[in-house]
């Protein structure tokens, strides 16, 4: 979870529920698509892959509190470029909602927070990712600057939001801005370390030839658009 428990007035949590239904509309939107194009047991079945993974993510691997939040190691960009940005989108918000549930129930509350803050910069790389790599490219002959611009402007979408909500809970403080500027600060690490995860994720489903037309997968892991 990002989002601590207190940073945000229970007043004041109908913005998170309003953002997180346009994010949960946008999201549906993504998923009717890739139902039409893919049918829908390869959606469930990457999406359920994903759930697994974020969980995975949000609970095993090394997370820290820092300032007002904490810091994870989310890879929003490899489940976008393994699963695509629909199955992604389920993934992290079923996964987070796991979490929460089974594990970290005092942080449910902030849910819909949390929700919007992984799934909005997930909509804008999927956008991005549209802009800056050709079509004739598949996403296992990305280049490391390709997968840094994405995984950048993920994790800056992420400060962002946190920063936003921070701000809108506590105010403009002396002791809420430094708190967010060690959290925004210790994300540079995270900057540094999942671009070369990703590059390693998509050079493994290279070298795995069986994947290729695979339900389990993104057609465009392999094809061009």
């Amino acid at each position: 979870m990002h989002i601590e428990p207190g940073l945000v007035a229970e007043s004041k949590m109908w913005l998170s529920v309003a953002t997180a239904a346009g994010a949960g509309a946008y999201g549906l939107k993504l998923a009717c698509e890739d139902v039409k194009e893919r049918g829908p047991v390869s959606l469930a079945a990457r999406a359920a892959i994903a759930t697994s993974l974020v969980f995975c993510f949000f609970e095993v691997f090394p997370h820290y509190p820092v300032g007002v939040s904490e810091v994870h190691f989310i890879f929003g960009t490899t489940l976008l470029l393994l699963f695509g940005s629909a199955a992604a989108a389920i993934g992290l918000a079923l996964g987070l909602l796991c979490q929460g549930l089974f594990f970290a129930p005092a942080d449910s509350p902030q849910y819909f927070m949390n929700v919007t803050t992984l799934l909005v910069p997930l909509f804008g790389i999927s956008y991005l990712a549209n802009r800056i790599i050709d079509p004739r490219t598949p996403y296992v002959d990305l280049k490391y600057n390709q997968v840094l611009a994405l995984s950048a402007t993920y994790q800056a979408g992420i400060v962002a939001w946190v920063a936003f909500w921070a701000l809108y809970g506590r105010g403009f403080g002396a002791e809420n801005l430094q708190s967010l500027a060690m959290f925004g600060g210790s994300y540079l690490l995270v900057i540094i370390v999942e671009p070369l995860a990703d590059l390693g994720v998509l050079a493994g489903a290279k070298a795995l030839r069986l994947l290729r037309g695979s339900p389990f997968v993104v057609q465009r892991l392999f094809h061009t658009a």
